[in-house]
């Protein structure tokens, strides 16, 4: 029986957690490393099950860790866990076969966003609901960017008002999501970018700081620091 949050939520969330985290250092999967004495991906899990939309969960693991994934998640949320694959986009076609009949919106979180709020997987899911085929979450970005050659020398200053920081959960219909997935030739860093080369357009809602990406030890300690708070 496939595991089940709301049983009238219209969401599926897709949680690709199989990325080594090299960057972090040496150590478990990055989607196991802890944070405030518990794993990213409980985190993870945690606030996405407790957005009212999400009906289920599907959590794409390491094949060698499938086993513990799933006995550390039993009493986080009804969760189901696939081996995922040797990328990321292997990982999230894999989880997006097992999702079961019924929702027809699926988000694809990365369990390195472990704060996400779940008011953020509602404003996602509520853009999809509303029409859109694909919604990404977003933050302006506030550095001045420049574009620079191979041997770092400035090409020119790249006008940062028409640029975004992209953030995860990203919102799909179910049928747009599959048909990007199938028709993927080059792998891309996010699922948004599979369903742009479907031509099918990509809306924005603003994102979270609390959405930051665990990706260096820095990364980490400032994840801490937001667990902390009171907001969190």
């Amino acid at each position: 029986m496939t595991a089940q949050l709301n049983p009238r939520g219209d969401v599926a969330v897709l949680v690709p957690a199989g990325g080594s985290g090299v960057r972090l250092g040496p150590g478990a999967p990055k989607a196991l490393r802890p944070l405030g004495g518990e794993p990213l991906l409980v985190h993870a899990v945690r606030r996405m099950a407790a957005a009212p939309s999400v009906r289920s969960i599907v959590v794409a693991a390491p094949a060698a860790e499938l086993l513990a994934v799933r006995a550390l998640l039993a009493s986080v949320a009804p969760v189901t866990v696939v081996p995922g694959g040797a990328t990321r986009q292997e990982s999230v076609a894999a989880a997006l076969a097992a999702v079961p009949a019924g929702p027809e919106i699926v988000l694809v979180h990365d369990a390195a966003r472990a704060l996400a709020p779940a008011a953020l997987v509602e404003s996602v899911a509520a853009a999809v609901r509303s029409g859109r085929d694909a919604v990404i979450p977003v933050l302006p970005v506030v550095d001045t960017v420049k574009e620079v050659s191979g041997d770092d020398l400035v090409l020119g200053t790249v006008d940062r008002a028409t640029l975004r920081a992209v953030q995860t959960p990203q919102g799909f219909r179910r049928r747009v999501l599959v048909a990007a997935h199938a028709a993927a030739v080059d792998p891309l860093t996010d699922d948004a970018g599979l369903v742009e080369k479907l031509g099918v357009p990509v809306a924005c809602v603003p994102g979270s700081e609390y959405a930051l990406k665990i990706t260096r030890p820095f990364d980490l300690s400032l994840a801490e620091h937001l667990l902390a708070s009171a907001d969190a």
